[in-house]
């Protein structure tokens, strides 16, 4: 009678666990079949707009049943609202692994401005034939994605021309614009400054001409980066409202005229590049106010003037200084020895005098790059062995007609004799 007992609850708990199997398996086929959460007008669109891009063969309703889900597209980012999958982000090129490559001749489908929640548009690499890509896309499907679009890169595009769409601005909560190493042409928008909640702004390797516009309005602004084009006029006095930047590069444009006072203000800035440009009237004595400086990178611009007026102890968190080819004269003030944490000083090809202050190779712990040929400095140098090994190759003082070098400082280190300067005479009264 027990044994008959426990058989049928053997059976009972057998029959118990094939109903649970058969459930379960049952709801992850019916989990499974389920289409995604997401508006099939959403959907489509997403697919619509892939399609432009990476050409028409891509069939993503067999291949990403479910977009945002189970079988997530690359390139493609989604969130959730009110329990419905919508897309946030697209990145089309090769500049991530998970970006989508595009066609030979990608179009921009409009679908793609019927992506209502789309906060992140990345375009890399993807117009290499020359057109005008941008300037196609009327100005209302622009503001479609206006109240949505927070993040815009257009970057290595060798086929996108034309003007930058003025409408661009209009993008209100755009946080980050980033139109990088593209043909673009024509002046910058002149209301860049309704971007107000602009984190970064880097328009840099087109070639954009005309003024830089005036940037009020940018008070949140982290990083300006307008380098590589064309530009030219005098640098906005705006730019010193700029209070939050960390970030200015404006260099290898055609920008003239006096350094602003105004860039005084600019108390968070870690660098400041204005290379190869056509600035003149000296090194403005406000700059020694900005004291966040780590790299302030001003060469072959003619600024003339000296160094002696710049009080360079309030510039102590320097890293990276170069005045090359500035026009400087007069001689090396020794206060420069106050930079501590300079790791890299260029005065080439200006017209300084003087002796090169020893104490460099002690008072500069950090310092690991010297250029300083192509001047008028003289004497002999004063460096031990150990300076000219840590130098190596980045000691430059070739170019000083009157310099010369202690052969016996630096005797069977044939490797270390510095580049371009003749071994100093010695008379008979220097050797007794």
């Amino acid at each position: 009678m027990k044994m008959l007992t426990l058989r049928k609850k053997q059976r009972l708990l057998f029959l118990l666990c094939v109903w649970c199997f058969v459930v379960d398996w049952s709801k992850a086929e019916t989990e499974e079949s389920e289409a995604s959460p997401m508006e099939k007008t959403e959907q489509a669109s997403l697919y619509s707009t892939i399609q432009g891009f990476v050409g028409d063969s891509w069939n993503g309703s067999d291949l990403y049943p479910d977009p945002c889900g189970w079988t997530p597209i690359q390139g493609v980012t989604c969130d959730m609202y009110n329990d419905l999958w919508y897309v946030t982000g697209l990145s089309f090129g090769t500049a991530q692994d998970h970006s989508l490559a595009c066609a030979e001749i990608p179009v921009i489908r409009q679908q793609l401005f019927e992506l209502k929640h789309l906060k992140s548009l990345s375009l890399y690499n993807c117009f290499t034939s020359p057109n005008r890509y941008l300037a196609s896309i009327s100005i209302e499907k622009w503001l479609d994605l206006s109240k949505s679009l927070e993040r815009l890169e257009i970057r290595s595009n060798p086929g996108l021309i034309g003007e930058l769409p003025s409408v661009i601005t209009n993008l209100t909560n755009l946080q980050s614009l980033v139109v990088l190493e593209n043909q673009l042409t024509g002046s910058l928008p002149e209301n860049l400054a309704k971007l107000t909640r602009l984190r970064r702004l880097v328009l840099s390797g087109n070639r954009f001409t005309g003024r830089i516009p005036e940037v009020y309005g940018l008070a949140g602004l982290l990083i300006l980066d307008l380098s590589r084009n064309f530009l030219s006029g005098s640098l906005p006095l705006s730019v010193g409202r700029l209070g939050s930047l960390l970030k200015l590069d404006l260099s290898n444009n055609n920008l003239e005229g006096k350094l602003p006072r105004e860039l005084q203000s600019l108390k968070n800035l870690t660098l400041l590049d204005l290379r190869n440009n056509r600035f003149s009237g000296g090194l403005t004595k406000e700059i020694q106010e900005m004291s966040s400086l780590v790299e302030l990178v001003l060469s072959s611009n003619y600024l003339a003037g000296d160094l002696t007026g710049i009080e360079w102890r309030n510039l102590k968190n320097l890293v990276v200084l170069d005045l090359s080819n500035t026009g400087l004269k007069g001689e090396i003030p020794s206060s420069i020895l106050e930079l501590k944490k300079l790791r890299f000083l260029g005065l080439s090809n200006n017209s300084l005098g003087g002796k090169l202050i020893p104490q460099m190779e002690t008072e500069m712990p950090c310092l690991s790059a010297l250029y300083v040929n192509g001047n008028n400095i003289s004497g002999e140098l004063e460096f031990s062995r150990k300076f000219y090994e840590r130098m190596g190759r980045r000691l430059g003082v070739w170019g000083n007609p009157n310099l010369c070098y202690n052969g016996d400082e630096i005797k069977n280190l044939l490797d270390h004799v510095p580049f371009g300067v003749n071994k100093c005479k010695r008379t008979k009264a220097d050797k007794y």
